[in-house]
């Protein structure tokens, strides 16, 4: 049946739009949901499989945007002590010029240390003038001597030894010689040549022997038997006999003047 009127034909041609747009809107939505179902079950079967899941990771990964890099707040402390403990580690040029005067101070503490010592090692033994050269030519007439008091209270006397000791027939003096026979040992001096228990003494320190000296005894106990090194001009025990045990004050250790001849005596 047709319209007759104008206004039935508007109204029926409008009809016919609506109709044709819902029908368009039914199939884009039966599309939609057709292309979900297929993606859906596509990507069900490509992450049920390994590689796939991998390929897809590293898909996602190329794919996602660049993102400026920053690093955790911890993270970047960490890297500021690090760069603090370097620059504190590497000094600066001032204080580079600042540490080599202390690189003197050790050594200049270890001098002032060795002086002061030194200066207590004179001071708690003793000082000696030698008058006399009966000890030539290792000791010499004015030479500075510094005599150890405390060597024998933990030693004992040994042949050989430049001792300072009384004088027996005057026992406010001193007298310095050298230690040629211990109690018990027996010597003999023939041409100038000393036999210590029939044993000849190798003397290098001796410049000049005495041939005219003759002796023959047996040292007796707690006693010395003493000889100067310059044996024609020595009073030792040759004269006056042997020395008591308790007349030796000490050792002589080290000659301080003159200062060319500076050093230990042997």
């Amino acid at each position: 049946m047709r319209p007759n009127s104008p206004g039935e034909r508007l109204r029926l041609a409008s009809r016919r739009r609506v109709s044709r747009v819902e029908d368009r809107r039914v199939r884009v939505q039966s599309d939609h949901s057709e292309a979900a179902g297929e993606d859906s079950q596509a990507s069900a079967q490509f992450a049920a499989s390994p590689e796939a899941t991998i390929d897809h990771g590293v898909a996602q990964a190329d794919l996602a945007p660049a993102l400026p890099a920053r690093c955790p707040e911890g993270l970047e402390q960490q890297r500021m002590s690090a760069g603090d403990l370097l620059t504190a580690s590497d000094p600066l040029p001032a204080q580079r010029s600042t540490l080599r005067p202390q690189l003197w101070k050790k050594p200049l503490a270890w001098a002032q240390l060795s002086c002061l010592g030194f200066l207590c090692y004179i001071a708690l033994f003793n000082v000696s003038v030698v008058r006399g050269s009966s000890m030539a030519p290792g000791i010499h007439d004015g030479d500075r001597i510094v005599v150890d008091h405390f060597a024998y209270m933990l030693g004992t006397v040994k042949r050989g030894d430049v001792v300072v000791l009384k004088y027996p027939l005057d026992p406010s003096l001193d007298y310095i010689k050298r230690v040629i026979g211990l109690p018990g040992d027996e010597i003999a001096i023939l041409n100038g040549r000393v036999w210590v228990n029939d044993v000849e003494l190798n003397e290098p320190y001796v410049a000049s022997a005495d041939p005219l000296s003759r002796v023959q005894v047996r040292v007796l106990p707690a006693h010395y038997f003493v000889l100067g090194d310059n044996r024609p001009r020595s009073s030792d025990s040759r004269e006056f006999g042997q020395v008591p045990m308790d007349y030796v004050r000490g050792r002589v250790e080290v000659r301080l003047w003159p200062l060319s001849r500076v050093g230990a005596v042997h």
